[in-house]
């Protein structure tokens, strides 16, 4: 826990005024998840993964994706070499720590289908052959708002394989001065210092696994998916990979909070950033003018919690 606080102290030197954020992007990474960081550009999307895998010193690339960018760029590619007469594998971007998919939904669907093994297994297959990525492996991926130009909505199974989606937003009148002020001559990620090794990473991340969840808690959990896939507003639910997502995403807020077991808060605090995603509103929601956040929340107040408490 003293080691996660650490971090979080760490970015926050070149992320101002997004504390909440931060937590829960460390949430992930410690239930071994993927983030999408869905927002309009400049509000320090980049920033704040390139200072996350600073703090951590884990090996971070980043792509760029465009219409042009191919799926060999991600997965890496083979080459024959003469001088041994075999093919050669070069790795591509996706052998990494951390991967940094700047503006993923604006390149093709093909090189879409070339991350989804990579989020979901932690490797890559070419040319028959598997390779797996160094642990930890995290995808942080920036999506711009659909609708802007070039911005293409990305595929329901791509979606379901993101743990949270999250939004930073515009700062506060206050952060904004702050942030102006700190990069005058001067850039803040070269005052992020290491805080944690990627081995530290993988105890912290068995710690989160070893977090007890009782009975009641994953009950809990299974009605609110239940209540996903039934309600009439929704057309589809969360899947069981959701399901996971969110049991995890409690257990690492529970080990951030000191405790090495589940409470219902726990689930509540995250629920909607893990959901929200992967539900498909019916043409009914939008007449109403109902978000997912929406429903969710009424869900969430609707389905009765199991009585532990910390």
């Amino acid at each position: 826990m003293k080691q996660a606080a650490r971090i979080i102290k760490e970015v926050k030197k070149a992320v101002v005024g997004k504390d909440d954020i931060l937590i829960k992007v460390m949430e992930v990474i410690l239930a071994g998840g993927n983030i999408l960081i869905e927002d309009i550009p400049g509000v320090g999307k980049t920033t704040m993964a390139l200072a996350f895998s600073k703090a951590m010193q884990l090996e971070c690339k980043r792509v760029q994706f465009t219409p042009d960018v191919m799926p060999s760029d991600i997965t890496g590619f083979s080459i024959y070499n003469k001088t041994t007469g075999k093919f050669e594998y070069k790795p591509g971007a996706g052998l990494c720590n951390l991967l940094l998919a700047d503006e993923i939904n604006r390149t093709s669907s093909k090189t879409q289908s070339a991350l989804l093994e990579l989020m979901e297994e932690r490797s890559v297959t070419v040319d028959g052959v598997t390779h797996k990525c160094p642990s930890p492996h995290i995808v942080i991926a920036t999506q711009n708002h659909v609708g802007t130009a070039g911005a293409l909505p990305l595929p329901e199974s791509q979606m379901d394989r993101f743990t949270v989606r999250l939004t930073m937003g515009y700062p506060s009148l206050e952060d904004e001065i702050s942030l102006l002020r700190d990069r005058q001559g001067a850039n803040p990620l070269d005052n992020v210092q290491p805080a944690a090794t990627a081995f530290d990473i993988m105890e912290m991340k068995q710690k989160v696994n070893d977090v007890f969840r009782h009975d009641e808690i994953l009950s809990y959990i299974a009605r609110l998916m239940k209540e996903t896939r039934q309600n009439e507003y929704i057309k589809v639910g969360v899947s069981p990979r959701g399901a996971l997502a969110l049991s995890n995403m409690a257990a690492a807020n529970a080990f951030l909070h000191k405790r090495d077991y589940v409470i219902p808060e726990d689930v509540k605090q995250v629920f909607i950033d893990v959901c929200a995603h992967r539900v498909v509103m019916n043409p009914r929601a939008k007449i109403s003018n109902y978000t997912s956040g929406d429903i969710l929340e009424e869900i969430l107040s609707r389905v009765s919690e199991p009585s532990i408490r910390g």
